[in-house]
């Protein structure tokens, strides 16, 4: 099954369907994910994603702007996502949170803002509500700062519009907005071998909505699901598939996703393995293949956000 370098998502632009993840915990220092972005660029990588909960859009957009300076891209080359974060949510705060990160990335607009998560925060210099505070949590499914994410399109700041995190009640009711002006083009969400999301993937697909997946390659992130979870690029039905094929586990799992009609995000410091995961377009895995690995999924999550998963409102309790 050919996969194409871009798809065309519901409101006419392009996107890269290999992207570049910038997130990294706090033990690394931001200079890192400066230069991992830098190596991205010059390796291939047209397709950049990063937010403001990061908090390194300063180091990522330095780097990029490097880039566009030394001539390796043109800023009309590069599709860049961005999220508003939930501290934000209220309209008008919208388009100064937005101004706020295109100011820190040395842009003028975004290729695509997500909402990143379906959930309010109170405004607040914290990014995150403390541990099991709920008084932090104002509720979802607040619209009204959609409309001011639709004004900042308007406005030539951003290009697309779409969501992240969201679950299938949660997209069907943005796509049930009265008044919709521009239908969220993707979804977010973490996918992979373990978290194959099939039913929200049918789902998104129905609606032109296009999926797209961080944690590919799973996470070793340990403060989200435990030090006792599976190690996804050490699956043995992975690795076997792989060196039938010549590839690494990476790139299969990845591949798995892409022929699956999935847009992927992947991060690495590692200069090889960065420009390894870009080496996915010129092999196919067969029938059989994808069918074994559906058969891997253990909707398992390793970014579950514990903090407050216990809240009535979080945005997994649906199935999908």
């Amino acid at each position: 099954m050919a996969v194409e370098p871009y798809v065309l998502l519901n409101d006419g632009h392009r996107i890269p369907v290999i992207g570049f993840g910038t997130y990294a915990p706090d033990k690394f220092p931001k200079s890192m994910v400066e230069e991992a972005t830098r190596l991205a660029i010059e390796a291939g990588y047209r397709h950049i994603d990063c937010a403001y909960l990061y908090g390194n859009e300063v180091e990522v957009g330095r780097a990029i702007k490097e880039k566009i300076t030394d001539g390796t891209i043109k800023r009309e080359d590069l599709f860049y996502t961005g999220k508003l974060w939930s501290t934000f949510h209220s309209p008008e705060l919208v388009r100064p949170a937005l101004e706020k990160s295109l100011k820190d990335l040395q842009m003028d607009y975004l290729d695509l803002f997500l909402i990143h998560i379906p959930v309010e925060f109170k405004v607040s210099p914290k990014k995150l509500p403390l541990s099991l505070d709920y008084r932090n949590i104002t509720g979802c499914f607040l619209l009204t700062h959609l409309q001011a994410m639709e004004q900042c399109k308007d406005a030539g700041l951003v290009k697309s519009i779409g969501v992240s995190n969201f679950n299938r009640s949660q997209l069907k009711l943005i796509l049930d907005k009265p008044g919709l002006k521009y239908k969220p083009v993707c979804n977010q969400v973490e996918c992979h071998i373990y978290l194959n999301q099939s039913k929200l993937l049918e789902f998104c697909k129905s609606q032109d909505v296009l999926l797209v997946a961080y944690s590919v390659l799973g996470s070793s992130r340990d403060d989200t699901i435990g030090k006792d979870a599976p190690v996804l690029l050490e699956d043995p039905i992975l690795h076997a598939i792989a060196d039938k094929l010549g590839r690494t586990p990476a790139q299969v799992a990845m591949r798995y996703l892409l022929q699956r009609g999935i847009v992927v995000l992947v991060k690495s410091f590692t200069p090889a393995r960065i420009k390894q995961n870009l080496q996915v377009l010129d092999f196919n895995l067969s029938e059989e293949d994808i069918t074994i690995l559906d058969g891997q999924n253990k909707n398992l999550r390793y970014d579950s956000m514990p903090m407050w998963k216990d809240h009535p409102k979080y945005p997994y309790h649906d199935e999908y």
